[in-house]
């Protein structure tokens, strides 16, 4: 019985299967060299599709646009040295300085007399307490102002210059105001001062004020003869 099926197409079969299969190997090859050169560049840092680093340090967000309005600082100017440097000033700083103040002596107080006057004064003082006589300051060291005002009182209540000096003398010629001359009291202390002072170099000098008293004599030696009363030099 005679066959009359068509003979088959061997050859085409085998051209298509021999182009799929050149199709997938192909496709292989070329995705075994996709996939080594996303190695390769892995491996370097050269990959196309590595997210870039970027600062985060004041930096814009990536494809966001500038800022509107740039920053317009301006660099601090440097300063230039000076040749030659300024080398600071090392005067010191003149201070104000205050006048020292003088502690004003009372005019009852011994203090304000001559050193020899004053040392000898408080021997007698002493010796007088020791007998129960208290030696009383009335006036001792006087300023020029207030002989001044006592000289024109005694012109005023004497009636002239002469009488009043007999009393009291100016400023410029007065032992008061030298801190040489001392005025006592009571009468008892006068009494007992006038009788005793020679001892301690302490004496009386005027007849017509027994209150007067200065050093006129080196301890234990007589005092001299009063005076009647006292004598403005002349000028």
């Amino acid at each position: 019985m005679r066959n009359d099926l068509p003979p088959r197409r061997t050859g085409a079969v085998r051209t298509r299967l021999l182009s799929v299969i050149g199709v997938v190997g192909v496709g292989a090859v070329a995705g075994s060299l996709l996939l080594w050169h996303a190695q390769v560049g892995d491996f370097l840092g050269l990959a196309a599709d590595k997210e870039p680093v970027v600062s985060t340090v004041s930096a814009p967000a990536i494809g966001a646009p500038p800022a509107s309005t740039p920053s317009t600082s301006t660099p601090t100017p440097t300063r230039r040295p000076t040749y030659p440097p300024k080398t600071p000033s090392t005067t010191p700083t003149k201070k104000k300085t205050t006048e020292p103040t003088t502690t004003a002596v009372r005019e009852e107080s011994i203090n304000g007399l001559s050193p020899k006057l004053k040392a000898r004064l408080k021997k007698a003082m002493a010796a007088a307490k020791a007998d129960g006589i208290t030696i009383s300051i009335t006036s001792a060291r006087r300023s020029a102002t207030k002989q001044q005002r006592l000289l024109n009182a005694a012109i005023k209540k004497y009636g002239s210059y002469k009488v009043a000096t007999r009393w009291v003398l100016p400023p410029k010629y007065s032992a008061h105001v030298q801190g040489k001359a001392v005025d006592i009291g009571p009468a008892a202390a006068m009494t007992w001062l006038n009788k005793n002072g020679w001892r301690y170099g302490v004496c009386r000098r005027y007849d017509n004020e027994p209150w007067h008293f200065e050093a006129l004599t080196a301890p234990g030696t007589k005092c001299p003869p009063r005076e009647p009363h006292a004598v403005a030099k002349a000028d």
